[in-house]
């Protein structure tokens, strides 16, 4: 009986996550809707991409990278230091679905990462939302 892939395996290893994730801090450079996401990055987005990087081997079912150099990944308690609401969530998860659509040519593949990730970038929201009536005092 042979092991089932993993979505590791199915992206393309090293090579085809290296190339996702990419091509997803590339865009997080030029995507308008992704401007209030890239403030809260340095300069530099050589050190998120890695992180996120290592984080997806693991979590994609590939070599455990980000917890060997890191610990564990704690990803809410790693970004609570970010004020994250809506806006910045919905600019990242626009970086990360263009470069999925750009870079991972399997859809059901791209759909099976896509029902995982949104709901964990949404986790990691942790600003209130409030409905526009009552930020203008209605």
């Amino acid at each position: 009986m042979t092991d089932a892939p993993t979505l590791y395996d199915r992206i393309g290893g090293e090579a085809g996550l290296r190339r996702m994730t990419q091509r997803m801090y590339a865009l997080m450079d030029t995507l308008p809707e992704a401007a209030a996401v890239r403030a809260q990055h340095p300069d530099s987005l050589d050190g998120s991409e890695q992180k996120l990087f290592e984080f997806l081997s693991g979590w994609l079912g590939g070599p455990p990278l980000f917890t060997q150099k890191h610990g564990a990944p704690m990803l809410r308690a790693r970004h609570l230091p970010f004020r994250i609401g809506m806006e910045e969530a919905s600019g990242w998860l626009a970086c990360f679905h263009g470069a999925m659509t750009e870079t991972v040519y399997d859809v059901e593949l791209r759909d099976v990462i896509w029902s995982r990730i949104e709901p964990l970038a949404l986790h990691m929201r942790n600003l209130q939302a409030v409905p526009l009536r009552w930020a203008e005092g209605g």
